[in-house]
């Protein structure tokens, strides 16, 4: 492989409790209580969808959109970039003919509040966030999106992710999927993927 597109949630740091624990006391605001792994199910996508997939009423949906956004920093402290990650990445940078890229759902400002000060930014070269496709996770959009801006060829393509959302936009997006088992996967099993890395380190394996 190549060309290296990483999500961030999940898959980098390990976000989960931050954007969890904001969603279920922004919720329970409103009188509206889900177990915590009815939540956690909804990790990967975007807000809205997320929302929705809860059946958050109509009405109430820009609202908690606003109030989960504002809650969220209450919980950044336990953001942490997982053990192994930042080294790979090195690793992969350092290597001739590889390119890394970003594709999440998360919108431009928040990557700068979550990743930008933990100085994962340098190991790469393009980013596409929420505002950069039309459709988001499952949808192919955004890695469509990502492997334009890398001029990548799809046969030399891996999108790495912790979800079933990431594996169903890569399989959409005609590249190999990579599943991460470190964190807070759900995934408990290969399913489709065509990959599975145990750490960090063995996405190394595919550079070629």
């Amino acid at each position: 492989m190549k060309n290296f597109i990483f999500d961030v949630d999940g898959t980098l740091l390990d976000t989960e409790a931050m954007y969890m624990k904001a969603l279920d006391k922004v919720l329970r605001q409103h009188d509206i209580k889900h177990p915590y792994d009815e939540l956690t199910k909804t990790f990967g996508i975007t807000s809205l969808d997320a929302l929705k997939q809860l059946k958050v009423p109509a009405s109430l949906i820009q609202v908690i959109l606003n109030e989960w956004a504002e809650t969220i920093p209450e919980f950044q402290s336990m953001v942490h970039v997982y053990d192994g990650v930042e080294t790979m990445l090195k690793k992969l940078d350092q290597h001739p003919g590889t390119q890394q890229a970003i594709m999440t759902s998360k919108q431009t400002y928040e990557f700068k509040r979550d990743v930008t000060p933990l100085g994962l930014d340098q190991y790469f070269s393009q980013f596409v966030f929420f505002e950069d496709a039309k459709r988001g996770k499952p949808a192919p959009d955004p890695i469509l999106v990502a492997m334009d801006r890398l001029k990548a060829d799809p046969a030399s393509t891996v999108y790495i992710g912790d979800t079933t959302y990431d594996l169903q936009a890569a399989h959409a997006a005609g590249v190999k999927f990579g599943l991460v088992a470190w964190g807070n996967s759900h995934l408990t099993e290969k399913v489709a993927a065509d990959y599975t890395f145990k750490a960090p380190a063995d996405i190394l394996t595919l550079v070629r």
